[in-house]
């Protein structure tokens, strides 16, 4: 019995520790921003109890919100987690891991939003900085002409975001 309660004790400081550290500071910055109304995001420690590993979970995201809806909530969840060193942020849609981010790539975007960096720029680029789940870039790093760099760079986002959140999409 001690053991079982003691047990339920060290699950519920884990739990509030997560909270605590991450999941209520995330949630309190979206919230302060209204377009995010119609987009659901969570952050929390994978499995709850991995420091050194961040998830950001959508877990949905209602008309009218679209890709840049998303990612403004993820460049905010950076934002106010850039004192945090993760080693790995999992991208997850519903619980499910998509896609992830080095730790430092995170922290740095997080730190150019909040300084006001070109949040077109920092859209832009966040594909080549993506990686699948077993490590491997997603994207490509574009070079070439700006034109023809930037429209490819845009369609980047736009299939990163179909692969992450959209296509689990239920209206």
């Amino acid at each position: 019995m001690k053991g079982a309660v003691g047990l339920a004790i060290a699950a519920v400081g884990i739990a509030g520790w997560n909270l605590a550290c991450v999941t209520l500071p995330v949630a309190r910055a979206l919230d302060q921003d209204p377009r995010n109304g119609p987009v659901q995001v969570v952050a929390y420690h994978r499995g709850l109890v991995l420091p050194d590993t961040l998830v950001v979970d959508v877990w949905g995201a209602q008309p009218p919100a679209g890709s840049l809806d998303v990612l403004r909530a993820l460049m905010q969840a950076a934002a106010i987690l850039d004192e945090h060193n993760y080693e790995t942020v999992v991208l997850a849609y519903r619980g499910r891991p998509r896609f992830k981010l080095p730790g430092f790539y995170f922290q740095q975007l997080g730190h150019d939003y909040d300084r006001g960096e070109d949040t077109t720029n920092l859209v832009r680029t966040l594909p080549q900085n993506v990686r699948t789940l077993d490590g491997n870039a997603a994207f490509e790093t574009w070079t070439g002409g700006m034109l023809g760099v930037q429209d490819r760079q845009m369609d980047d986002v736009q299939t990163f975001s179909r692969r992450w959140w959209m296509d689990g999409r239920r209206f």
